[in-house]
């Protein structure tokens, strides 16, 4: 079917740039705390900031920022996840207040924009629930101890919750499908530059001899090995799956793939991003048990992401992702007993034999077959 479509604007890339800068805090979270609570704080604040940071998407994606409200109503919301971003390190602990008032800003301004130029009858569908989640968020801030992870997780229920509601309430929320894929594309590719930082940061205080030279080049070729696993034939093949259904099953698979199976690729992308830090500073050593957990965790987190977010939209093979993502967890060992330099080189050989199988299998196959959503 045809759609009306726009391009995505420099306004809505250099918003995703304020975006990223919280993936880099939850990147450096992580590596100065990697124990289980600081793991579960990373996976918090990322999800409840990706679940506006989608909101904003779907809102550009129905309303490009091409005059100049609009452009200033995007400008405030990119101070509250500026402001996000900044007390994301201590959103548990001294930013807390400061988190909560700054996501609350996150969700008026989108609302008010949303509003302003779709209807009011649009925005509610889904801004009741976003502000009473903003409100729980802030609220969290009065909070200690397990009462403020609970409050947390509160939050993120209703999250994700809200696009079942609202899919009930006032069914047929059209998408423009080619910006809706080009943009989350974008965010994948900014997200990945984060892992090539990480490679260059770890090796910031280093001498450039061979073998440090030799372990950057696998840090870049484990990075450009999952961006060759979503770029090379995925976005292509997500654009047709979504025109060849009805708006209904577009809004279904939009949320399934790029909310639900977007959030363990982006997370894999923070988790491996601390782990390579590590992981090239000090190549020739073994790595402690979080880190090359990390690592190989990483990695297998980005590919059970992308394998789900083949499943929703048909897209194959998949039995190649399900052998990486297990071989990816396999190499903790490598990394915990022998160094991270191998843990490494085996992660590169593994990505790079899915990558080569799955190529000669799709050869004489489509790249998807029509996704199958329910209702």
């Amino acid at each position: 079917m045809q759609e009306s479509q726009h391009k995505v604007s420099t306004l809505e890339l250099f918003f995703d740039l304020v975006f990223v800068f919280t993936l880099t805090q939850l990147a450096s979270l992580l590596r100065h705390d990697p124990t289980f609570e600081g793991a579960a704080r990373t996976v918090l604040v990322f999800t409840v900031l990706y679940w506006m940071y989608g909101g904003y998407v779907w809102l550009t994606n129905r309303v490009a920022p091409n005059v100049s409200l609009r452009r200033l109503l995007l400008i405030g919301g990119m101070a509250g996840f500026f402001i996000c971003a900044l007390a994301a390190p201590e959103a548990f602990g001294d930013s807390d207040l400061a988190f909560g008032l700054g996501y609350m800003v996150v969700v008026v301004v989108h609302a008010a924009l949303y509003g302003e130029e779709l209807g009011w009858s649009v925005l509610a569908r889904f801004a009741p629930l976003n502000v009473l989640s903003a409100g729980v968020i802030l609220g969290a801030a009065l909070l200690e101890g397990s009462a403020t992870y609970i409050a947390w997780g509160l939050a993120i229920t209703i999250q994700f919750v809200t696009p079942f509601i609202a899919a009930r309430v006032a069914p047929g929320f059209d998408i423009r499908s080619e910006h809706f894929v080009e943009r989350h594309g974008l965010i994948m590719i900014v997200a990945l530059g984060e892992s090539i930082v990480a490679v260059g940061i770890g090796a910031s205080h280093l001498a450039l001899d061979v073998s440090v030279v030799g372990t950057l080049l696998l840090g870049l070729a484990l990075s450009a090995a999952l961006w060759w696993a979503y770029f090379v034939g995925e976005e292509e093949a997500a654009v047709t799956a979504m025109l060849s259904v009805d708006a209904g099953r577009r809004f279904q698979i939009a949320i399934r793939a790029y909310f639900y199976s977007y959030i363990p690729m982006l997370l894999g992308i923070v988790i491996l991003a601390a782990a390579l830090e590590e992981a090239i500073a000090d190549a020739g050593h073994t790595l402690a048990s979080p880190f090359a957990l990390a690592l190989g965790g990483g990695v297998a987190l980005y590919l059970l992401g992308d394998l789900s977010f083949r499943r929703v939209l048909r897209i194959e093979p998949w039995l190649y992702r399900i052998c990486g993502t297990l071989l990816a967890l396999a190499t903790v060992p490598v990394g915990r007993y022998i160094s991270a330099a191998m843990q490494l080189a085996t992660l590169v050989v593994i990505m790079v034999a899915m990558l080569v199988l799955e190529t000669r299998s799709i050869r004489s196959k489509p790249a998807f077959t029509e996704p199958q959503i329910s209702s």
